[in-house]
This record gives C-alpha cells, structure tokens and sequence, in this order.
C-alpha cells in the first residue's frame, strides 16, 4: 500500500514537471518567434520634417540695469511661434506610437518656451503625421552672456532656433507592442526677425510672419 502511495506521488511529481517544462518551452517559442521577426524586420527611426514656423513674438528686453548676486538677471524673451511638424513612418510592416511627446524651443541650449503637449497619434505602416504646436515663452530669463550673443543675431537679422521634441515611441508588429523607447527630435530653424527696435526692446512684435523651412531634423531613439 505504502508502495502504491510512493508510486502515485512520483507520478504526480513527473506531470507536474511535464506541464510546467511544456508552459516553458511554449513561452521560449514565443519570444524567440518575436525576437527572429524583429530582427527580420528591423524597425527604422522615423523621419520629421519642420516644414514652416509663424512668428507671432520674438522680443528681448532689458531694464538697462546691472544684475547683481541679489537680483533676478533683467534680460528676457518672450516669444510665441507656431510651428508645423511632420512625421514619416519608412517601415512598411512596422507601426509606431507615439507617446507622451511635448515640443519646445530652445536658442544655443538654453529652453526659452515652454513644453507644448503633442496629441498622441498612432502611425501606421508608411504613413506621415502631422503637428501644428503653438510655443509661448513669456518674460523667460536669459543671462547677460546669452542675451548678448542673441541682441547681435538680431542685429544681424537672424536667429537660429532649434525646435525640440522629447517623449516615448511604442513599436507595433502584428498583435506585439514593444516597451516604450525615448525618442528625442531637433530641428534648427533659421528665424529671420527684421523687425523692431530701440528703447529697452529688441525684436519682432509685429504682424504674423509665416517662413517656409522644408528643414530636416536629427531624430535619436
């Protein structure tokens, strides 16, 4: 009797092992299948274009004072653009997501807007997308060194501004969603700001002015 227990045990011990060993080599097909089809496929970065940028705002202003270790510096911009930009899917088996993106500008590393949330968007297969953010930047801070190099670019009638765009890119094969990757996207932009000048303001606060770019930008994932 003792013997027939042992024996039954020893049984369920082995199915229990064939079971779990048969769950296992099932979910180790399914990771290799996905693993061979992305290899196969290898997925491209996508492609954005700045097509146009309209300029609403681009002033810089000083009090005319000397800042000093117990005042705020008294140079600040204050801008607002508009801006058009497209996006291309090259992978024709590949889908993209795209998550959580927010664009700014940004003049010599410095961030003078503030982050514009972008619609989430689903891009299938070979298609484009396209975004229209607005950027605004109100009295934002810049030190005199900044200030300085940006009052010569405007005298000479020309900014170059980088347009940037950070967030998380989801890729899709079949029914399989990869984890979210960061993306981070920029895009120079040469502004020309012909426009205002004299007393403590320096820039453009005139009507809209619309420039047509076609620029390309870096994109790293």
């Amino acid at each position: 009797m003792i013997k027939q227990c042992e024996y039954h045990e020893n049984e369920h011990r082995h199915l229990i092992r064939r079971v779990f060993a048969g769950i296992l080599t099932f979910i180790i097909l399914i990771l290799l299948t996905i693993f061979l089809i992305w290899i196969i496929l290898q997925p491209t970065k996508p492609r954005f274009l700045l097509q146009d940028a309209t300029v609403f705002a681009f002033n810089l202003t000083s009090t005319g004072e000397t800042p000093s270790l117990t005042t705020p510096t008294p140079n600040t911009l204050t801008l607002t653009i508009q801006v058009t930009l497209s996006s291309l899917n090259p992978n024709s088996k590949i889908g993209i997501y795209y998550n959580k993106l927010d664009a700014y500008a940004s003049y010599r590393g410095q961030q003078i807007s503030l982050a514009t949330g972008v619609p989430e968007t689903y891009q299938g297969h070979r298609d484009i997308s396209v975004w229209s953010p607005i950027l605004y930047g109100s009295a934002v801070p810049v030190s005199p060194y900044l200030s300085e190099i940006l009052r010569q670019d405007l005298t000479s009638g020309g900014v170059l501004v980088n347009i940037k765009v950070n967030g998380r890119v989801r890729w899709k094969v079949g029914t399989w969603v990869s984890g979210r990757y960061h993306i981070d996207v920029n895009c120079p932009a040469f502004i020309r700001v012909a426009g205002d000048k004299g007393g403590d303001g320096f820039g453009v606060s005139g009507p809209a002015v619309k420039f047509q770019l076609s620029q390309s930008c870096v994109v790293d994932v």
